[in-house]
Formats: C-alpha cells, structure tokens, sequence
C-alpha cells in the first residue's frame, strides 16, 4: 500500500503488489480485514485505491481460491472498512467481467458481465461485493493497460521487434490499449471532485457520483494493430509483424474477442478527457526510448 505525496492535506492511499522507491510504501495484507481496519484507523484515510489484483489470466483458471481471494475477498475487506469510516473505495477492474456475448459495439456500464474465465468472474465479483458494501465507491474499469514500468505489452513488443525478424500476434481479439499515465489522471479528477463534494463539507451522505465506470484511451484496435504501431514508434522497421489467429497461442480460458469500452458515462459525470490510443503510446514509447 502506498502513500500519496507527505505535503498533501488529503488522505488516500492506493494498494498495489511491487514497491516504488520513490514513495512510501506501507506493506499490507488487504485479504486481513483487522489489518486494513486497523490501517485506516491509524492513518485516518478518506480515501482508497486499490490497484492490486491477481491478473495471470491463464494461472488464475488452476489458481481460483486464490484468484477469489485477491480479486474479491480483498477488495470487499476495503469496501467494508470505508463504509465504517464513511470513506470512498476506488476500486480498478477490468474488461474481462465481458466476453461471452458476441459483442459488436462498445460495451456500456449497465451491460450484464459475461466473463469467459475464472479471472473475469472473480474480478466481477470483486466488483459486486463492493457494491453490497453499501459503502462510497467508484469502480472503473479499464483494459489493454501499459506504461513504461513492469511487464506489459507495448515492452514486450518493444523487445520482440527489436530482435526478432518476425513475430506473430493475434488480429481476432479487439479492443482499446490505455496508457496507465491517462488512467491515472482519470483517478485523479475523481478523487478531486469527492475531495469537493464530500470531504470538504464532511456530510454524512453517500457519495452522489458512486458507481460503475469505464476508462481506457479512446479507438479501437486489434493486439496485431497495437504491435504494429508500437514497432512504428519504436523505428523497429526490420520487425515483420504478421496477423494471426487467437487458437496458433493455444491458452485454458478464451479471452474476449471484442471488449471496447463505452467511455461517455465518466466523460458526462466528470468532465474527463480521454486522449486517443495512438497519441499516448507515442508518448510511452518516447519515454521509453528515453530511459
């Protein structure tokens, strides 16, 4: 769990699994409700992110007890703690609670989940027990996340096409990549206006903005559109990226073949700006380039 900058006036944290040296990092059993209790009683948080999640899709489909415990058990404990202390639970899930319907334009809030795997069932819910919490929330789910830290996609693609002379990669499965950087500005402007609604004032209501959002970079794309692109950025011209069909990477569970978000829900309620796909992988490639 870490803490956001020392100078701020507000109190938020936001859970994740990996360590940044550069900010204080509280570590913190989240699947413990007497732990994150006693955290928030401590800290006197208002707020919380949880960021931290189990995201091996393929290991989750032999791995469900602990899949359910991370994904679902440990969002509920801070669910019930920041509806004890009248605080606000923003709680990041995925596109994968989508799939199983042949769907052929972008899927919106209110849509029934129909996860294919034990990862999107447990992160749904993840998402439905916070809810019955009864406590403040915004849930937003995103999809197709990069950036220039970990391991994700636009960095492994960045190395393949950097020394491999040709790579394969699917063009059945569609969707939006978002830039983790514009996810989080996004996280931001919530926490900002709940800062306004609610905590300045210290009402004793709900949160008037509660409930579920989508978020990622604005178009659409295939994985071998997003490959292609970042073999572009990168000026990894030698690279043959050729398209390919989802069963030549044989895998335990079926990934959505079209999970486009429908982002006009978070850009009305918040007034939220949502860069396109293109121009902020330009940005994390550059970056990378960079390091």
């Amino acid at each position: 769990m870490r803490f956001i900058a020392q100078d701020s006036i507000d109190h938020y944290v936001f859970t994740d699994v990996s360590q940044a040296d550069e900010l204080e990092t509280l570590y913190l059993d989240i699947t413990d409700l007497a732990a994150v209790r006693g955290m928030v009683a401590q800290y006197k948080i208002d707020a919380i992110v949880n960021c931290a999640a189990y995201t091996n899709v393929d290991a989750a489909e032999t791995n469900v007890a602990l899949a359910e415990k991370l994904n679902a058990e440990a969002p509920s404990n801070l669910a019930v703690v920041m509806k004890e202390v009248n605080g606000l639970l923003v709680h990041i899930s995925t596109d994968y609670v989508f799939g199983e319907e042949p769907y052929n334009i972008p899927c919106r809030e209110e849509q029934q989940g129909t996860p294919t795997g034990v990862y999107g069932q447990t992160k749904l819910h993840g998402e439905q027990l916070v809810v019955a919490s009864g406590c403040r929330h915004v849930i937003i789910r995103t999809a197709w996340l990069y950036s220039e830290f970990g391991k994700n996609f636009c960095k492994t693609m960045m190395h393949l096409t950097a020394i491999k002379p040709q790579i394969k990669v699917v063009f059945d499965q569609v969707g939006t990549p978002t830039y983790a950087l514009d996810l989080a500005k996004a996280i931001a402007v919530v926490l900002d206006d709940y800062r306004n609604e609610v905590i300045g004032s210290k009402a004793a209501e709900g949160y008037s903005k509660s409930g579920v959002y989508h978020y990622s970079n604005e178009g659409v794309c295939s994985w071998y559109d997003f490959a292609r692109m970042i073999a572009e950025y990168a000026e990894h011209t030698r690279c043959d990226v050729q398209p390919c069909h989802s069963d030549e990477f044989p895998s335990p569970v079926k990934r959505p073949a079209y999970s486009v978000l429908d982002k006009t829900k978070i850009k009305e309620t918040f007034g939220v700006s949502v860069p396109y796909w293109t121009d902020s992988l330009k940005r994390c490639i550059y970056n990378l380039k960079r390091l």
